[in-house]
């Protein structure tokens, strides 16, 4: 087999058996296609190629190597002038794509495991201050709000009251909202399955929204999805985080207007009011504790900042 279809395989892995989103799938794909043109076209880092290798489809398994990676990275780097974040989105691909060839008993090591990722510019997440969440700041829905505005401050909890991910919004079913137990069962990243609590204020957001979707003729079941256009399928996340952005420009927020924004905002201010790291980290879905610490600088940054100009010695 050629290289080519070991990624086809690969891919069609990540999509039935770790059932990642085809968005994630996409984004995999065009980064194995583009490590197949860099290689098909240097000599060097395809030496045990035939003659015949000249377009990326004939490949052979041989050129994946250790040294190909590396020369892949550098082109990324010095000839494409790619960001340090975009070269390590394309190596995670290459990482993973390794560990699959591992795991399938297809080679003893990964070519790409010992390649470094190189180091992201540390920045600063944009999050809204807790003053700015409070029901207060929203302003008053009409006597007989649409079904759009109900839903958007439904989905405002689901991502600020318990951290969900705009993703995991949009496959969410009724049946994984355990109102009674304040609980949600989130499917996230990887098909992984994580229990986060819900506020009081989601659970009132919940039925108002129910009750408008039973009067607009939707019937939710247990088990349908919670967003629900009127065809019968789900909303597109896009349409979703449309949503969010006119909701929080609607209270007056001037940066980024996204979902990830509320979800960075949720992780923050529970640290910020005491909450452990380990705690905030399984609430996220975060498969890494370095991961939720960029929410510990976040507070460190704000501290420093409040302390610049309010000492007078700073």
């Amino acid at each position: 087999m050629l290289l080519d279809e070991y990624i086809q395989n690969f891919l069609i892995y990540l999509q039935t058996q770790r059932r990642y989103s085809e968005k994630t799938v996409i984004t995999y794909r065009k980064s194995l296609e583009k490590y197949c043109t860099s290689i098909a076209g240097n000599g060097p880092a395809n030496k045990n190629a035939t003659h015949e290798a000249t377009s990326a489809k004939a490949i052979p398994l041989a050129a994946f190597s250790e040294m190909s990676v590396k020369n892949f990275v550098w082109d990324l780097k010095i000839k494409q002038k790619l960001a340090p974040t975009s070269i390590c989105e394309h190596l995670a691909a290459l990482k993973s794509f390794g560990k699959y060839l591992v795991r399938s008993k297809i080679l003893q090591k990964n070519p790409a495991e010992a390649v470094p990722m190189p180091k992201r510019p540390k920045r600063l997440v944009s999050i809204l201050g807790q003053k700015d969440l409070v029901e207060e700041k929203f302003p008053e829905l009409p006597e007989n709000p649409k079904l759009p505005q109900i839903r958007a401050r439904f989905l405002l909890e689901l991502i600020y009251g318990s951290g969900l991910r705009i993703s995991e919004c949009q496959s969410l079913c009724w049946n994984q909202l355990r109102t009674k137990e304040h609980l949600v069962r989130v499917i996230g990243k990887g098909n992984k399955e994580r229990i986060v609590p819900i506020t009081d204020s989601l659970i009132t957001w919940l039925e108002k929204f129910r009750a408008a979707e039973i009067e607009a003729g939707h019937a939710p079941s247990e088990t349908s999805y919670v967003f629900l256009s009127e065809d019968g399928k789900p909303f597109s996340v896009r349409t979703l985080r449309n949503d969010i952005h006119d909701l929080l420009r609607e209270i007056g927020w001037e940066g980024k207007a996204s979902p990830h924004v509320l979800r960075h905002s949720f992780a923050t201010h529970l640290l910020e009011n005491g909450a452990e790291i380990m705690s905030v980290k399984e609430m996220l879905g975060h498969s890494n504790i370095s991961t939720t610490q960029v929410y510990t600088h976040v507070n460190a940054e704000r501290l420093r900042e409040a302390f610049k100009k309010t000492h007078p010695r700073a």
